[in-house]
């Protein structure tokens, strides 16, 4: 009885005041859509940009060589460093810490014929490793190089999706014929449609791969393009790269000191800077958001004070007969929380229901899919938490100092 009354009186004070409440209510409800869509807008584009920079893989790293740049042990600079598969294998052995490695030879401008069409592509390497190394995970109905084709040296070929379309154009691909450089391949395999953003050759789309045995024997190719490497943790890739420089440095002489004899890009450092970077981002758009949160926050704070100027008498009696001013903080501290929970709660309805809304138009590939993850809700649920009781706290510190005689007095 005793919470149905309080119920029944909150309700009739926010009657009394129809437009005051219908404001204050859309400020709440108004700075709920705006922290909920600005963080969940935040979330989705750094998802899509996460996954963009996978396209091309995840936590890998690009290794080149290059030439010396100090002397060692007698022999001067300038000298080029030349990788082989053995090298590969090598690094495999000596550092453990490797999750997997792989060589990968390059040619381009190799002509691919399917009857009249054809295709000058970029034509890589590829051990059965390089499929999760890289993402290029093929459609349904075809596969990638495996270790039978390397061994046995087959003609096979996985197609670059684009590199699909300019031969076969919608028609099918997978155990049909193709000649490169007017030699005949069998197409095993089309690269399943991905989003890459970067590359270090061009985009997985347009190319070609072939057994890394077959490669060699046909083109002739004695040295590696590059050398690529996985990482078990990504927290020991620096360590990795000097043992890495350490082992190199030692079959091929050259001081291990000397970072100019070989390259690496690390595409963890990309992880990195995409992280820090969206975690400044979203903070901005959850302090923006706050802002927009606060000034509604204001709102509730006007319409208590409001309420409790015209509730005066009534606090009178309440404290002239026991009431203590514990009961009667909490009180309209819960009466607050109430009208920010119940703005809150609309807001959420209606920044989930444009968030459906927005994921239905084709601008995921730009700015990613919005979500309303559980973070964005607690962060968000936090917030409107801290502005209720902020809004209720001052109105209703003020209720409870009344002195009961002034109350009945002023309430007259």
């Amino acid at each position: 009885m005793h919470s149905f009354g309080f119920l029944s009186q909150f309700y009739r004070d926010l009657r009394a005041q129809k437009l005051r409440t219908f404001l204050t209510l859309f400020g709440i409800t108004w700075g709920t859509v705006a922290v909920v869509l600005l963080l969940a807008f935040g979330v989705g584009l750094q998802r899509q940009s996460i996954k963009s920079m996978h396209g091309m893989g995840e936590r890998i790293v690009i290794l080149w060589p290059q030439r010396t740049t100090k002397p060692y042990r007698g022999m001067g600079i300038g000298r080029p460093i030349r990788l082989t598969d053995e090298d590969a294998q090598l690094l495999q052995r000596e550092i453990p810490e490797m999750e997997a490695v792989t060589p990968e030879y390059v040619r381009w401008g190799v002509k691919l014929k399917y009857k009249d069409k054809t295709s000058n592509t970029r034509i890589s390497s590829a051990y059965p490793v390089y499929e999760d190394l890289r993402n290029t995970f093929p459609q349904r109905g075809g596969r990638f190089i495996d270790p039978l084709d390397l061994q046995m040296k087959r003609r096979v070929i996985f197609l670059g999706n684009e590199t699909k379309e300019k031969l076969f154009g919608e028609g099918q691909a997978v155990g049909r014929r193709i000649t490169l450089n007017g030699v005949p391949f069998t197409v095993i395999g089309v690269l399943k449609k991905k989003i890459q953003s970067s590359s270090y050759y061009g985009r997985d789309s347009r190319s070609g791969l072939i057994p890394a045995t077959t490669f060699a024997s046909m083109f002739g190719h004695r040295y590696v393009n590059n050398i690529l490497y996985r990482p078990k943790d990504a927290a020991f890739a620096k360590e990795i790269s000097k043992k890495v420089y350490q082992v190199l440095g030692k079959r091929h002489r050259f001081d291990p000191e000397d970072k100019d004899a070989l390259r690496m890009w690390d595409t963890t450092e990309i992880d990195r800077f995409i992280f820090y970077f969206f975690l400044g981002l979203n903070l901005l758009l959850g302090v923006g958001g706050t802002f927009t949160l606060i000034v509604g926050g204001i709102g509730v704070a006007n319409i208590m004070y409001i309420v409790i100027r015209e509730r005066t008498r009534e606090i009178g009696i309440k404290m002239a007969i026991g009431a203590k001013r514990g009961h009667i903080l909490s009180q309209f501290i819960l009466e607050t929380l109430l009208i920010v929970a119940t703005g809150g709660a609309i807001g959420f309805i209606f920044s989930i229901l444009i968030v459906k809304i927005v994921s239905l138009f084709p601008i995921k590939e730009y700015i990613g899919t919005p979500a309303v993850s559980a973070p964005v809700a607690g962060i968000t649920i936090l917030v409107l938490g801290i502005v209720g009781f902020v809004a209720g706290y001052f109105p209703a510190r003020r209720a409870a100092n009344l002195n009961p005689v002034q109350a009945l007095v002023l309430g007259e």
